[in-house]
């Protein structure tokens, strides 16, 4: 069982600020390596060049070495990435033979612009010599420069909204343009996509969202009542310390104080409602959270209501916790039941 958040960077969640900064500009920074790692193979896998000797298509990226994030200071986002790329290409000729080779482009950087990639095309070892190698070099090779760009245009599209908190009057800057920099590291962090809005404090109100989700569990209501507010069984689940005081008006923090809330109602083997919050949302936002159990038999059907949801953070939210409380109780304590 991986620990809570391993491999899903959107659920481990952290922010800096500058002691200095009195117009409360907030410095933080989205490491974006996981999600980087997914389009790079999305964009690459799959690219084909055909030409009178036959064709040649992109069929493994083996190697991704490097990472990726965003930096948002003073109100401007700072895209950091770079990566070692190891693509596999298969060739076919008119006749059916095949050959394999390899592409590599050791420098996808923020500090090289797209026409200064180098992207190195070859034969695998023992192969012998073929055509398609000139056409992946030439054809083949523009492909995978234009397919890089592309991922560079996610990068800095998909990541804009959520880096700019609010300024002391309640007002959310926009970005200004994206810029590259030499490197100059903060503290890494990770954070996945989200959307920052003006704080409750400056009075300002915060779109919102509900939505459900329904799970069930092989196990009895109290059972899986006594998971959610028992303090030893939330660090099995999370395999991280937690502190959880399971009473009305007891308080939570999970994964390092990433989230963390309040138990507002319990009924027990019932029903549990609580306050609960990303850590990156805005400051002293909570969604209210309210667990429903049903006894089904041999079977304890759970519903999950979420109220108060930062607009944009929805898919984070419902994701996060089918596989962080869903998926991890059933694996750790053996509750596993068909999904819905």
């Amino acid at each position: 069982m991986a620990k809570w958040g391993e491999g899903d960077p959107r659920w481990i969640v952290e922010e800096r600020a500058d002691a200095t900064n009195v117009n409360n500009w907030h410095w933080t920074e989205r490491d974006v390596t996981g999600w980087s790692t997914d389009k790079l193979k999305e964009l690459l896998l799959g690219l084909r060049v055909e030409g009178l000797e036959g064709s040649c298509e992109v069929t493994d990226v083996p190697t991704l070495d490097g990472e990726a994030s965003i930096n948002n200071r003073k109100g401007k986002l700072i895209y950091f990435y770079e990566w070692n790329v190891k693509a596999t290409w298969t060739g076919t000729t008119k006749t059916g033979i095949k050959y394999k080779g390899n592409i590599e482009v050791p420098n996808l950087s923020d500090e090289n612009d797209m026409d200064d990639l180098d992207i190195s095309v070859s034969l695998c070892k023992d192969e012998p010599n073929t055509t398609l190698t000139e056409l992946m070099k030439k054809e083949g090779a523009k492909k995978v420069r234009a397919a890089l760009g592309s991922y560079v245009d996610h990068l800095k599209s998909e990541f804009t909204q959520g880096m700019i908190l609010p300024t002391a009057n309640g007002v959310a800057s926009k970005p200004q343009p994206a810029q590259t920099q030499t490197k100059v590291k903060v503290d890494k962090t990770q954070i996945g996509s989200s959307v920052s809005t003006p704080s409750p404090s400056t009075g300002v109100k915060i779109p919102t969202c509900k939505f459900s989700l329904k799970e069930t569990f092989l196990t009895s209501p109290d059972e899986l009542y006594r998971t959610f507010i028992n303090q030893d069984m939330v660090q099995a689940f999370t395999h991280t310390a937690a502190v959880v005081d399971g009473d009305k008006g007891g308080k939570f923090q999970l994964l390092e104080g990433s989230v963390n809330g309040e138990f507002m109602e319990l009924v027990p083997d019932e029903k549990i409602v609580m306050k609960w919050r990303f850590k990156t949302w805005p400051c002293e936002h909570y969604a209210t959270i309210t667990l429903n159990m049903k006894d089904r038999g041999n079977e304890t059907e759970l519903k999950v209501e979420c109220k108060g949801v930062p607009t944009g953070e929805e898919d984070r939210t419902k994701e996060g916790w089918k596989r962080y409380y869903f998926e991890a109780i059933k694996q750790t304590f053996g509750f596993g039941a068909r999904l819905y």
